[in-house]
């Protein structure tokens, strides 16, 4: 009895891990699509997970004078995200009053230092899942045929893009791994 309880629980975590770590297909999606939210709401997740109990104090810590604070980067992966909706969706760039808004996130550096701190970890995250929501309601609008379609400039097609977001917060959330590890007190 004991062993078939044993056998039962490894099952039961087995089945939800698994069902945690699948990408594919979502509802309400084209299948490329879905696969491709799957993926980004993934990377999202384990941004999340990192970043969810910093303090205020462990948000702005500055490992020296160029590095960027991990609520930074938090903005910057929205301000990332948002410049590609508006790049992908409707064929532009940031207007003035978008530039306005995310301009200093995108660009990081010296004026970002300075601007982003003082804020606890929600204000970070509601930025990121305000972003992330809409991403999520325009991605419903396109098809499969949309990812495969070049920008005016033909040097990208849209899944690319959205590719590139993925890996850019890929990238970001190895240096905020980095900055975490670096925490003084950690």
């Amino acid at each position: 009895m004991k062993t078939l309880a044993k056998l039962l629980v490894i099952l039961v975590m087995t089945v939800s891990v698994k069902a945690q770590n699948t990408i594919g297909p979502m509802d309400d999606y084209s299948t490329q699509v879905g696969t491709l939210v799957s993926m980004l709401n993934d990377m999202k997740n384990r941004v999340e997970r990192t970043v969810k109990d910093l303090s205020v104090e462990e948000l702005d810590y500055l490992m020296d004078d160029k590095a960027n604070r991990i609520g930074s980067l938090i903005m910057h992966l929205a301000a990332t995200e948002a410049f590609y909706q508006v790049y992908t969706f409707e064929g532009r760039e940031f207007n003035k009053e978008e530039e306005e808004q995310w301009g200093t996130a995108l660009s990081l550096g010296d004026k970002a230092r300075e601007k982003y701190q003082g804020h606890d970890v929600q204000y970070y995250l509601d930025a990121y899942n305000e972003v992330r929501n809409k991403t999520m309601q325009l991605m419903k609008e396109k098809d499969d045929a949309w990812l495969a379609k070049l920008n005016a400039s033909g040097n990208m097609n849209n899944h690319w893009g959205w590719y590139h977001v993925m890996e850019h917060q890929s990238s970001h959330l190895g240096q905020i791994l980095l900055l975490k590890k670096r925490l003084p007190n950690k």
